[in-house]
């Protein structure tokens, strides 16, 4: 399976073990940090982004591909749609069934509001469901929120917006505790205490975790919850457009039928965008760890209406993505193995970096260690380092990989690799959105009534770079919250009359700006055919 180059250095590993795993490298000072990313991260080829020359982020930088969108036209003309007798009418739409979503339901339904989940792909078909690792909370006697607080606004490069991330720390023990008892299964110990773990930024062990199918297991809760609960969920149908009333407050949304293209209306007291990340964008042309209707939806419908973006030039590139073999090319690898005693190798078998560095530093490590460098493994689809999985083993005694990642073990054990013996290929994946539509502490956007955003689609929660874990964190606080708040802001709302002027305002603005383009957003679905 693999070529003599590999197995000449997957020796060299070997030979390298014992030593590498008592070798702890220093960790970076700021200014390397700072000097690598600039050099290495995807995020600073300044040739990558362009300035949007229309819109509530006019000036702003963004990729050159979500501009491409962002600055489109609608899939349809306000004359196509017929306001006038919608075929749904709730208080609370949210759009999106993953975690975020989920919760946001849950707490609306709990609120007694009436209640309506829509999204594109089936209820659980979301990043939420691709989340390994775990979820952050401070809740041990050694930990606190404040040290929670400490350690994200430092990894997130001190850009995060402080009352946001103050909400995600001081929320997450109840968050942890709301799950719990809703039936995730999280790993404990024989006396029921949850078992805690690293991760990379962390300063303590506050990662926890349902082996390494953490948002799969939470996924399956939450969405169990919503349908005993019989919230109405409408599969396979996209919000394409969202619907203002008369004064300019958000009222409800276009809907596609995926299956049978139908347009159907959709009207609402307040709405809650909850659409995930756009991994499937393949911004730079990186693989992605995404699922497959990520495609920055809500981004782009949230954007025509007036909302504002924050931080849309920043994405997580994951350092871990599989790099081999190619079956799996991009899928995630996660953190939890490099928090249980793996560490990054190049090709010659040494050790480059501290293997708890936040993401961005160690995509752009191996990044470099594979470009400028020259140490890293041609796979023959690209080039990788090793991820020495069997120094879990080593650490932690036999058994540890099977009863702590059992997911890894089978998703390479496909494949013929048994990464309790074998060490494994890795290169940086498109992972995660962490700019997204400005928000205010009650999840609704800073400039368009009624809205509110919660999940990945929410830009400032972590700055410019999340820590592991945080992810699934922040889908469960602020989906809640968006919940809350949008099903105690309906009690007060009367709906206007509906329109999509903003449509025709927002494609003269093209025509205006002299945009020549003749594509229309969203996306919905990557596209694979070419």
């Amino acid at each position: 399976m693999y070529s003599d180059k590999i197995t000449e250095s997957i020796k060299a590993v070997e030979a390298a073990r014992e030593s590498n795993i008592a070798y702890e490298p220093d960790r970076m000072t700021a200014q390397q940090k700072e000097d690598l990313l600039k050099a290495y991260h995807p995020d600073y080829k300044q040739d990558q982004f362009v300035q949007l020359k229309i819109g509530p982020n006019k000036g702003d930088k963004v990729p050159c591909e979500l501009a491409e969108m962002l600055q489109a036209y609608s899939l349809i003309s306000p004359e196509d749609v017929d306001l006038s007798q919608p075929d749904y009418d709730v208080d609370v739409l949210v759009i999106g069934g993953g975690g975020a979503g989920a919760s946001a339901a849950i707490e609306a339904d709990d609120a007694g509001a009436n209640v309506m989940i829509v999204t594109k792909l089936r209820i659980g078909d979301a990043n939420t469901m691709m989340a390994e690792g775990g979820i952050q909370a401070a809740d041990k006697e050694n930990d606190s929120p404040a040290i929670h607080f400490v350690d994200a606004f430092g990894g997130g490069h001190f850009a995060a917006k402080r009352e946001l991330l103050t909400k995600l720390v001081c929320d997450a023990p109840e968050a942890i505790s709301w799950l719990n008892d809703l039936g995730v299964e999280f790993d404990k110990d024989a006396e029921g205490n949850m078992i805690t773990t690293h991760g990379g930024g962390t300063s303590r062990k506050r990662m926890h975790a349902a082996k390494d199918y953490s948002g799969a297991e939470i996924m399956r809760t939450l969405r169990d919850e919503v349908l005993n609960r019989d919230i109405p969920v409408v599969d396979f149908t996209a919000a394409i457009e969202l619907i203002l009333d008369e004064n300019g407050r958000a009222a409800g949304a276009v809907l596609l039928n995926m299956e049978t293209q139908e347009l159907l209306i959709a009207r609402a007291k307040t709405v809650v965008i909850a659409t995930g990340g756009a991994g499937r964008i393949h911004y730079q042309g990186f693989p992605t760890s995404n699922h497959y209707g990520a495609t920055a939806d809500g981004l782009v419908i949230g954007y025509r209406v007036g909302a504002k973006l924050l931080y849309a030039e920043t994405l997580q590139y994951h350092p871990t993505g599989a790099a081999f073999p190619e079956q799996i090319f991009g899928a995630l690898v996660t953190e939890k193995v490099r928090s249980l005693g793996a560490k990054l190798v190049n090709a010659k078998g040494e050790v480059f970096m501290h293997p708890l560095e936040t993401r961005d530093v160690a995509a752009a490590s191996i990044i470099r260690e594979c470009n400028d460098r020259g140490n890293g493994i041609e796979t023959g689809k690209g080039l990788g380092v090793w991820l020495d999985t069997p120094m879990i083993e080593k650490i932690g005694g036999e058994g540890t990989i099977e009863a702590r990642i059992p997911a890894m073990m089978r998703m390479f054990g496909k494949y013929g690799i048994d990464i309790r013996k074998e060490p494994i290929i890795v290169y940086p994946t498109l992972h995660y959105q962490n700019g997204g539509l400005d928000i205010t502490p009650d999840c609704m956007t800073t400039n368009v009534e009624n809205l509110y955003v919660a999940g990945e689609a929410v830009g400032g929660i972590h700055g410019k770079n999340r820590l592991m874990g945080n992810s699934l964190l922040d889908i469960i606080v602020f989906g809640r919250n968006a919940g809350q708040s949008a099903a105690a802001k309906c009690k007060d709302v009367t709906v206007g009359k509906l329109t999509l002027e903003h449509i025709n305002r927002f494609e003269d603005e093209i025509e205006g700006a002299g945009i020549e383009t003749d594509v229309v957003s969203p996306k919905l679905l990557p596209d694979y055919r070419r």
